[in-house]
């Protein structure tokens, strides 16, 4: 979603208006290994908790993953489509763009029964593919203050939708599972049969929540617009990121009181929160890889960045792949060959099954490396 350019090809920070920031591929990066570790455990009974998502209100290290991605899609966003109101020829490749995502997503959710009648629609590919054209069109079209107003009205917005609009058939307004407005919207449109089939009745990537992860693009989007201004010097912009982060991370904690942090339906609180931390995180990147210049380590980091797409993708079917085959154990039963190489080659070493499932997650992971750094080293970068 990004130019191609190599780190040789980097503008500085000093630089107008700079093409790509290798600390935001590095951050990106960080943010697709960490996704894919927690998406593939060695044995999804044995899981570290911090591993995992929370099971309804409140968060885990886990539950940042996926709001720092649609972030940074609003970072790119801003770099990659230059200054608003430059929409030539821009508009179709959003859309195409944006299709693209969608249908890979959807391609995910088919394989490999391939069902019309049960499939899921919603998805992490599809959220990504509508945040990144309803972001990447506002852009076009709007001011940074615009942009922070739409922010605004959208987290104000979805809080009195979600806390004061009764839910039909309810009778009241609620935030539990199964009964509250989002999940009743779900199971209205899309129906049980095309939701996420674990939760049955509603989707933690479903319509309405949508909603509220747009905001979490444009809070993405504010905070490319402020690494890109060059009437302040690099350390006057990792400061004023460092701000932000703080007081946003702080507004949604102070939300959480009255709404609470909660991934599944992705409230204003968790945006809030999860955008601060974000903002952190990236500034401290920031600083360190593009201002001050230790780069060499981050490369591994860059590796996963600039391919992050194709290697969600690939590490999503390829388990699926492996689940297919099947291998007989020695009591004459059959397991998926990814069950049989965990169980034979990755776990006999460890004691404890949490540090197994764990090793069989950084083996993935490590696997992934090896062939993103092959690519990263050989200029290839596969652009969706």
């Amino acid at each position: 979603m990004q130019p191609s350019l190599t780190p040789q090809g980097l503008l500085t920070p000093e630089s107008p208006r700079p093409a790509r920031l290798l600390s935001l591929d590095a951050f990106r990066g960080l943010t697709v290994a960490c996704m894919i570790l927690v998406n593939n455990p060695g044995d999804w009974g044995h899981i570290y908790p911090p591993l995992e998502h929370a099971h309804w209100h409140g968060w885990t290290p886990t539950d940042l993953i996926f709001p720092f991605f649609l972030f940074i899609v609003g970072v790119s966003i801003t770099f990659a489509l230059g200054q608003p109101g430059n929409s030539r020829g821009l508009v179709g490749k959003i859309i195409k763009r944006s299709a693209t995502l969608f249908l890979l997503g959807l391609f995910l959710n088919f394989f490999p029964k391939f069902n019309l009648l049960t499939v899921r629609i919603p998805g992490v590919l599809q959220r990504i593919a509508l945040v990144y054209l309803v972001c990447s069109l506002v852009f076009l079209r709007t001011t940074p203050r615009q942009q922070l107003y739409l922010l605004l009205a959208i987290l104000v917005g979805y809080w009195g939708l979600m806390t004061l609009v009764p839910v039909p058939g309810v009778g009241y307004a609620n935030l539990e599972p199964e009964i509250n407005l989002a999940a009743w919207l779900d199971r209205t449109i899309l129906t049980p049969a095309h939701v996420y089939k674990p939760a049955k009745v509603w989707d933690p990537e479903g319509m309405l929540s949508t909603l509220p992860a747009v905001g979490t693009g444009l809070l993405g989007m504010l905070t490319g617009n402020w690494l890109r201004r060059t009437d302040i010097g690099a350390a006057e912009r990792v400061a004023g990121l460092f701000a932000a982060g703080c007081l946003t991370a702080l507004a949604g904690l102070c939300w959480d009181g009255f709404f609470p942090i909660n991934k599944a339906l992705w409230t204003s609180s968790y945006v809030m929160l999860a955008g601060g931390l974000a903002m952190l995180g990236l500034a401290l990147f920031y600083w360190f890889i593009d201002v001050k210049q230790y780069r060499r380590g981050a490369l591994p980091l860059v590796a996963f960045g600039v391919n992050a797409i194709t290697v969600f993708f690939l590490s999503g079917l390829i388990p699926r792949v492996l689940g297919m085959l099947k291998v007989a154990e020695a009591d004459g039963h059959d397991v998926s060959l990814q069950t049989y190489l965990f169980r034979h080659i990755i776990a006999p070493p460890f004691t404890d099954p949490r540090n197994a499932s764990l090793a069989g997650a950084l083996t993935f992971v490590l696997i992934w490396f090896v062939v993103l750094w092959w690519l990263y080293r050989k200029n290839v970068i596969i652009k969706v």
